[in-house]
């Protein structure tokens, strides 16, 4: 029986439905692979629940300094479980997965080391943090420009040397250039999994594991650090299961589903955390403060429900995927193709279609759908940004959610869904948005 009676009081026409539909048959075979890396990691993550002997008494609310926070310890003792770590550092306070990874370079990146960053430009966001980066094969400044200010507070401003060399066209780790820039004694090599406001592919375990055997080959000592967000629970495996020390990203993406209000987690070696913690709050004070605030059991319950709904968002994008692929748009990843993270990028072309899709990403969100998005600045970023996201929790993007900069080639960065039904429907009506705007009669 034809479904597509539910779907019609959303505007959304038959040719649409059915396209739909065909996206669904061609995605058959890839929603089943993402069906048994769910069951995979709904268990393991149960198991570490179970291990870790969760009980009602994790959930009592502490405050002040935070002192013998058992909500907090069993929190962490979780993640670390669940994410196949020595540790880790589980926080309400983590404003953004940026504030993370800023916390963790801030805490482990002295005057004069080095860290060298692997996969091209990070996010817009981490940049200050930066400060001036070089290329590592040339040595030519990247960013900022060269008459551009540099924060007192970025890692170049501190004495340190930051480098960066790009991925290899077809998004693979150029491990002939890393082999030639590891030193002994550089202090980290900096891999970021998701694509970020680009068109290249996500890595996958295979790829970081290729990076980090040949980090190895040159240094027993380099940290191997992997920006993990958007990552989470896609794959069999972390990052930390194929060699990276140390792994961090955001509670309101993948590892939140939804449900944690805020906060980040770092996962890895407990040596590299104690030294991040002593940073995030003081020297010989480190993890030992910071309260729950009353907010474990969210917390906790939110990586119980992660690798369910991370399925749930995966699917999504797939099948947007495939729908608008067949409706003749490039979009990336490739239905059958491997994926590092919950991105589905689509190619728009125009500002105009771009700010139409995300219009019609946030009319069918449940909250704030009467909204219209609009472009505007926002803190990081060197151009306009335009957000559609309809959210429980402001910013979540594990929520259907979509957005972009305003600049060529126009791409539109989807991701999220807690549920399979609204990330459809998201993509039906993008795609009707688009239609309509391009004159296609239904």
């Amino acid at each position: 029986m034809s479904q597509y009676g539910i779907y019609q009081p959303f505007g959304i026409s038959r040719e649409v439905f059915e396209l739909s539909e065909e996206a669904m048959r061609i995605a058959r075979d890839a929603f089943s692979r993402v069906d048994e890396i769910k069951e995979k990691r709904q268990v393991e993550v149960l198991a570490a629940f179970v291990e870790a002997r969760v009980s009602e008494s994790a959930f009592m609310a502490k405050t002040g300094y935070g002192y013998g926070d058992t909500g907090r310890e069993k929190a962490e003792a979780v993640f670390a479980l669940a994410m196949g770590a020595d540790d880790a550092l589980v926080r309400i306070q983590f404003g953004s997965g940026t504030h993370v990874l800023s916390t963790c370079l801030h805490g482990l990146i002295n005057p004069g080391d080095e860290m060298l960053i692997v996969t091209g430009r990070p996010y817009d966001t981490l940049i200050p943090t930066l400060g001036a980066t070089e290329d590592a094969l040339t040595g030519e400044r990247l960013y900022p420009a060269e008459d551009a200010g540099v924060s007192r507070r970025s890692l170049s401003a501190r004495g340190a040397s930051v480098r960066q060399l790009d991925l290899l066209s077809h998004g693979s780790p150029d491990l002939e250039s890393i082999r030639a820039c590891v030193k002994p004694d550089t202090r980290m090599v900096y891999i970021q999994k998701s694509r970020g406001y680009s068109a290249r592919r996500a890595l996958v375990a295979e790829d970081i594991a290729s990076i980090v055997k040949t980090v190895r080959e040159k240094s027993a000592q380099t940290i191997i650090f992997v920006d993990n967000c958007y990552g989470e629970f896609v794959e069999a495996c972390e990052p930390t299961a194929v060699g990276a020390d140390l792994i961090a990203g955001s509670l309101i993406k993948n590892p939140g589903a939804g449900i944690a209000p805020g906060g980040g987690y770092i996962a890895g070696r407990t040596d590299l955390l104690e030294e991040i913690s002593e940073s995030m709050t003081a020297v010989d004070v480190g993890r030992h403060v910071g309260p729950s605030l009353g907010f474990s059991r969210l917390l906790l319950e939110g990586l119980y429900f992660a690798p369910t709904v991370t399925a749930a968002a995966l699917k999504g994008a797939i099948h947007a995927g495939a729908l608008f692929s067949l409706a003749g748009y490039d979009s990336k990843p490739e239905v059958h193709e491997a994926r590092g993270d919950i991105v589905q990028t689509v190619r728009l072309n125009r500002a105009v279609n771009l700010k139409a899709f995300c219009q019609a990403i946030q009319a069918v969100s449940p909250v704030d759908s009467f909204v219209t998005p609009a472009p505007a600045p926002m803190p990081g970023y060197d151009c306009d940004i335009i957000m559609a996201a309809g959210s429980f929790i402001q910013g979540s993007t594990i929520e259907l959610s979509a957005d972009g900069p305003l600049r060529p080639p126009y791409y539109a960065f989807v991701q999220g869904g807690l549920t399979f039904e609204n990330a459809r429907l998201g993509a039906m009506k993008g795609l009707e948005s688009l239609r309509q705007l391009e004159g296609i009669q239904r």
